[in-house]
């Protein structure tokens, strides 16, 4: 049976990369390339993979927004995400949000072969290297409160993902064709829903909650 994949990641070198391996699988498909969330969003809808392979940290609307947003629409399609941070704080954003795998980007090409084949088989994959017992740990922390980024709303989190990324106010207006008077105001309650004071603040708190990483 043929496994059409749509493969999403903002290097087009490393989506390259990826993408012959993928090929030299057997009964594998790519369908589609991606370099952002906003892409993914589309191209679903275009080629209707049955995976996913969704990198997290992605310009302009990462991976895990991406996956919120398709996974109620999508209930039959899987979703592995790549990254090149393990910490539970990302693994489990990534769970909570829907995601089937989680596989980080040094994985020999043997591991991204088992983690397709689990999946795809309806089954859960996490990287060899991710901890159950610390995921554990993480889980019962943050069980009370439930895990911090989803008290935003989808826009807000957009906001912040692109204010992370050092946009100013001007620059988010224009790429969401909003006015500023209006990006100022998510901002600011953003500050309040999070007791956040300032900016390198909520650049602190982005790359925490994985919205955004260092190197973007």
């Amino acid at each position: 049976m043929l496994t059409k994949i749509l493969l999403a990641d903002d290097h087009a070198l490393v989506r390259s990369g990826i993408k012959a391996l993928l090929m030299s699988m057997p009964g594998v498909q790519v369908v589609g390339e991606a370099s952002d969330g906003h892409e993914v969003i589309t191209l679903i809808a275009e080629h209707k993979p049955d995976l996913v392979l969704l990198d997290i940290a992605m310009k302009s609307m990462n991976g895990l927004e991406a996956l919120r947003r398709l996974r109620a629409d999508y209930p039959t399609t899987k979703f592995l995400m790549l990254s090149m941070y393990g910490s539970e704080e990302y693994v489990m954003q990534a769970l909570n949000a829907g995601a089937n795998g989680y596989l980080f980007k040094d994985s020999a090409a043997t591991e991204l072969e088992k983690a397709l084949y689990e999946v795809t088989h309806g089954r859960q994959y996490l990287d060899s290297h991710i901890s159950r017992e610390a995921l554990d740990t993480y889980m019962k922390r943050v069980a009370q409160d439930g895990t911090p980024v989803e008290v935003l709303t989808p826009r807000q989190r957009e906001i912040l993902q692109l204010i992370a990324e050092g946009n100013n106010t001007k620059e988010i207006a224009y790429q969401l064709n909003v006015s500023a008077k209006t990006i100022e105001t998510h901002r600011a309650q953003l500050m309040e829903r999070l007791s956040i004071r300032d900016v390198p603040g909520l650049v602190r708190y982005a790359i925490r909650t994985g919205l955004t990483t260092p190197d973007k």
